[in-house]
């Protein structure tokens, strides 16, 4: 026989998963919040999002075709990547913005660095602090405003205050809930277009477990070191109870853990490190929101612990019969048992 055998590079696995169903998994999750930021906000949330996915895919078929790189758009990662950045970004965040924020995200911190599974840092939350630095973007429009669906109208005809913000937390310490508990569990609260609902991102979460993209480690380990400090740590005289809910509904942490915490590039493979991880994201994401000038936390914590991955799982590997951690094989630990 003629016929020639490419064989790769171990490990020699048969699955039907690739990038892309891994990817259109992804797609599929955040839909639900997506729909529901669409029924608060308006069509403003369709639009943002068609401009963000749109740059992304356009930077990234622009930047390999000009390196005469291999074509990687029909992954689906670029997409991916589009949706998470408008999930972090408030209603009313103007177009350009968008743009610029999706050629940092591709360009620069996913392209610049190999492309996709090379990246240290996750795209869209890098490209958000990236445009923070840039311009304000504190500005967040009230839900159902009756305009919402209105093509030309305005997004923050009426600007309102997060859960996390000064005027909020006042509230809560004065001993007065800003928002009930069911507004924050369905999403209708001021924030960021893919954080308002608890329960539609819990909804896709649930999805990507069935599928199997995403494993419970670090969600859990983030949300529990959250919800385990402050309820020993209450601020304000707030009950225990009614801090940690508010403090798991308000922002973006449930978004932060399940969707971007969990980024299979930068975040830790060993079971171990993706404890560690999400502990540390936990842990960061309490300091900052105790003691930093920022509300949120959940950001920069994230990015913080992307940086440490290759540690988390140097520390997380399993250790190997009769070798030391970080050190060398035992003296006669390669004799067999009798």
């Amino acid at each position: 026989m003629d016929e020639q055998l490419t064989v790769s590079s171990s490990p020699h696995i048969r699955a039907d998963d690739n990038t892309r169903s891994i990817m259109t998994d992804m797609l599929i999750a955040l839909f639900f919040p997506l729909a529901v930021a669409f029924y608060f906000f308006g069509i403003r949330v369709l639009t943002l999002t068609c401009v963000s996915v749109l740059c992304c895919i356009l930077f990234e078929y622009a930047y390999r075709k000009l390196l005469k790189k291999t074509r990687s758009i029909g992954d689906m990662s670029a997409a991916v990547t589009g949706v998470l950045l408008v999930s972090v970004l408030p209603p009313s965040t103007p177009y350009w913005m968008v743009a610029l924020g999706a050629f940092f995200a591709v360009v620069v911190v996913k392209q610049l660095y190999g492309g996709l599974g090379k990246n240290f840092l996750n795209p869209a939350l890098a490209a958000r602090a990236f445009l923070g630095g840039v311009a304000s973007l504190s500005s967040f429009a009230e839900p159902l405003l009756e305009n919402r669906f209105d093509l030309f109208g305005s997004a923050d005809a009426v600007a309102a205050a997060t859960p996390l913000a000064g005027e909020s937390l006042e509230k809560l310490y004065g001993g007065v809930t800003p928002f009930t508990w069911q507004d924050m569990f369905l999403g209708q609260i001021p924030g960021s277009i893919g954080e308002v609902s608890a329960a539609l991102l819990l909804l896709g979460g649930l999805y990507l477990l069935i599928r199997k993209v995403i494993t419970l480690r670090i969600p859990l380990a983030f949300i529990g070191t959250v919800a385990l400090l402050t309820f020993l740590f209450p601020r304000g005289g707030v009950a225990r109870l009614d801090f940690m809910v508010y403090n798991l509904l308000a922002g973006g942490l449930i978004l932060g853990a399940v969707f971007m915490a969990t980024d299979y590039s930068t975040s830790p493979v060993t079971p171990r490190g993706q404890w560690l991880f999400g502990i540390g994201c936990g842990l960061l994401t309490v300091f900052m929101r105790y003691f930093a000038a920022m509300p949120e936390g959940v950001c920069y914590s994230i990015l913080l612990m992307n940086t440490v991955v290759w540690t988390l799982d140097k520390v997380g590997r399993p250790r190997r019969f009769g070798v030391r951690l970080f050190g060398k094989k035992k003296e006669g630990s390669g004799a067999s048992r009798a």
